[in-house]
């Protein structure tokens, strides 16, 4: 801190300390903070040194004046804001993106759009320029907001490929398709042959891999499906149960169940429960995702995992890189079956 000339106070310590403690020239100071374009190495050191010991702190306003950016990232739900606390994924991705953004001194904005209203409010506030670029999680299909953001030029990158979309926004996801073979030959491979399916929404594209992953396999092993075994649910916990129920009443021979999300294999257990059905004895039970509510679950869920610290980076990555003037890309990670008692 540096002391002022009134009263003894201490003032904060501007780019001029800066320069003068580092011994270069304002401007040097100014290009070390816009990204250190034109210095040397041993320049930018000397500037990254004297901000720490004067404790220098970036005036974001004033660089946003000149740079014409904001220096921040939306990180945009567009779901009901109760889907935000009850699902754990959501929380996992939040966390791992701030933590890649916080990297680059970027803070992450949280918003929630699920209604028509609140869609339209946070359209009209990222394209005003207040955010830099968005991290856009969970997206529908005929969902306007990835479509609108790109019309208006503003970087984003989805979690999960958009529908309908294709190459003109970024995205990364895990192989949902690939992961739902996986837990599907799993099941198969315990002697499992009525296997039924909870899905996620068919109008994301989470839903629609996974079943289709699911279909897949099913025809593979020479095994024909059967409409009566394949319900729909939201990823909540409640559709979850409602769709095991619904299974049960529709194919009472049932003996596993992939579920779509593990949130909703938590229901999927507690409808089991109810019926009287032992979990895995008579019913063997997969799950997708590998978030806390796996290891929360009783019995503990054989799932997929998703790598979500790398889905994180990556978003954040890619993101980045648009917001420097790079064309959108597409990123595509791998899961892992993951074996516990369910099953």
């Amino acid at each position: 801190m540096t002391m002022s000339n009134t009263g003894g106070r201490r003032r904060p310590p501007t780019i001029h300390d800066v320069a003068r403690e580092a011994g270069v020239s304002r401007g040097t100071v100014s290009r070390v903070l816009n990204g250190g374009h034109y210095v040397s190495p041993a320049a930018q050191e000397a500037v990254n040194a004297a901000i720490r010991r004067t404790g220098y702190v970036v005036n974001r306003h004033a660089r946003s004046l000149i740079t014409g950016r904001s220096d921040s990232v939306g990180f945009l739900l567009t779901e009901p804001q109760e889907r935000f606390f009850e699902d754990p994924n959501f929380n996992v991705l939040l966390r791992g993106c701030t933590q890649a953004l916080a990297a680059h001194d970027i803070p992450l904005l949280l918003m929630l759009a699920g209604t028509e209203d609140e869609r339209r409010r946070i359209t009209r506030y990222i394209t005003a320029g207040h955010v830099d670029g968005v991290l856009l999680v969970s997206s529908h299909f005929g969902d306007p907001v990835a479509e609108e953001l790109r019309e208006a030029g503003v970087p984003l990158v989805a979690c999960g490929k958009p529908i309908g979309l294709g190459s003109k926004v970024s995205y990364v996801a895990a192989d949902d398709r690939d992961g739902a073979r996986d837990m599907v030959r799993h099941l198969l491979s315990l002697g499992r042959r009525r296997v039924g399916v909870v899905t996620g929404p068919l109008d994301t594209p989470g839903g629609v891999e996974r079943l289709a992953g699911y279909k897949e396999v099913l025809a593979e092993a020479g095994i024909e499906i059967d409409e009566q075994l394949v319900v729909s649910g939201d990823y909540s916990r409640a559709s979850g149960e409602a769709g095991a129920e619904r299974l049960l009443a529709q194919a009472p021979d049932l003996d596993a169940v992939f579920v779509a999300s593990d949130l909703m294999a938590q229901g999927v257990l507690t409808a089991l429960e109810h019926a009287g059905r032992r979990v895995p004895q008579d019913v063997a039970v997969g799950g997708f995702d590998d978030s806390p509510a796996a290891v929360a679950a009783r019995p503990e869920l054989t799932t997929i995992r998703q790598p979500w610290d790398r889905i994180s980076a990556e978003m954040v990555r890619v993101l980045l890189a648009q917001i420097g003037g790079e064309d959108p890309a597409a990123v595509i990670l791998p899961t892992e079956l993951v074996r516990r008692e369910s099953t």
